[in-house]
């Protein structure tokens, strides 16, 4: 599925009288970990509502094919007290290949029982069921995954959420507190970026 064609994007409403979370996860110089959490009353994150960060000791080096390993305990303490959730957006795969085999996303859904969509920035060579989702003024595509609600479904909410640029702002959001940065400078990094050519680049795209 590629929403990288203008002609896929079906404009949409996806608001649920719960709330809808984006995370992320920043290491700490190898002795923590730091999760950061951003919510809003809406998929498109157009306002956000909360924000909070959960530091944890390091769980030790990255395993290939195992990087929930890593990840999940941050995402445990930042999430672990956000009742009432509709959706969760995490940087990164829900599941790496056609089969389902497991990612970060599949293990959030398992412990939370909350659809996730896993927004990454780089591809997967066995992830060839990732939905494409071009963004902004950027010609490389998100690859998003899905658990709990329909690809299709997860690639609408994505393609939708608030930002001028290829990584959703809520994302963007979420990775800044995540380093560290305050709710306020998060916000305001994103609105002085709003007017500006879109960053060629991972870290900020």
């Amino acid at each position: 599925m590629n929403w990288c064609d203008p002609g896929t994007h079906q404009p949409g409403s996806h608001q649920l009288e719960r709330g809808f979370a984006a995370v992320d996860v920043h290491y700490l110089g190898g002795l923590s970990a730091r999760a950061a959490l951003v919510t809003s009353a809406d998929s498109k994150f157009a306002t956000l509502t909360g924000s909070k960060t959960a530091v944890v000791p390091d769980p030790g080096p990255y395993r290939s094919g195992e990087f929930y390993l890593r990840e999940l305990p941050p995402l445990r303490a930042v999430l672990e007290d956000e009742p009432g959730l509709a959706l969760i957006v995490i940087d990164g795969y829900v599941d790496l290949d056609p089969h389902g085999r497991p990612g970060l996303g599949a293990y959030v859904y398992a412990e939370f029982g909350v659809p996730v969509i896993g927004v990454a920035k780089t591809r997967f060579a066995s992830a060839t069921h990732a939905a494409q989702v071009c963004r902004g003024r950027s010609y490389r595509p998100l690859y998003v995954t899905a658990e709990g609600l329909a690809i299709a479904d997860a690639a609408r909410v994505v393609s939708e959420m608030a930002g001028p640029f290829r990584i959703p702002d809520a994302l963007r959001s979420a990775d800044r507190l995540a380093r560290g940065l305050t709710v306020a400078t998060a916000l305001a990094f994103a609105a002085s970026t709003s007017s500006r050519a879109e960053p060629d680049n991972d870290t900020l795209s």
